[in-house]
């Protein structure tokens, strides 16, 4: 049975240290949003997990869905109208559409506020996102939209840095 196996060694994993993090916070709209963001780096690539609480109901019953992404930027800084302009568009650097960005990550599906996720990044490099931003948006990400699929606002923003 490959589940157990896969179990024990990603409760290994989670167990371990993180190579890089970020610590989330919401805007001025939102400022019960905190959470965290922890990259692992193993052998075979980035496993990237997200925690985080204080997020807005969006629906009467259900899961919320919040789009989720790295951005290019290197700032949780902005202006009255965009709290986190600074952390400016999704990271591209390959310069393909949405949603096959670098920074294109699956949308956080949230219960009660609290949101969990892990995913595998692939081919990026912690090294690579060290510096950018990670970015929570009010809306679900429409996975067609263009550049960057349509998910709203900027709710919480956080730096991702070496551990």
């Amino acid at each position: 049975m490959i589940y157990p196996t896969a179990n024990r060694r990603t409760a290994r994993i989670l167990a371990g240290r993180a190579s890089a993090f970020a610590e989330l916070y919401g805007s001025e709209a939102f400022p019960r949003i905190r959470g965290r963001v922890e990259l692992f780096r193993l052998q075979e690539g980035v496993l990237l997990t997200a925690r985080v609480s204080g997020l807005p109901e969006q629906t009467a019953e259900g899961a919320s869905v919040f789009g989720f992404h790295i951005h290019a930027g290197e700032s949780c800084t902005g202006n009255a109208d965009d709290h986190f302009a600074d952390a400016l568009t999704h990271y591209n650097p390959e310069g393909t559409e949405h949603p096959r960005h670098a920074g294109d990550l699956p949308p956080l599906f949230a219960f009660g506020g609290e949101a969990y996720q892990a995913v595998w990044l692939g081919d990026i490099e912690v090294s690579e996102v060290l510096g950018k931003a990670v970015i929570i948006h009010a809306d679900r990400d429409d996975l067609s939209s263009q550049p960057a699929g349509n998910a709203g606002k900027k709710i919480a923003c956080g730096i991702i840095r070496r551990n």
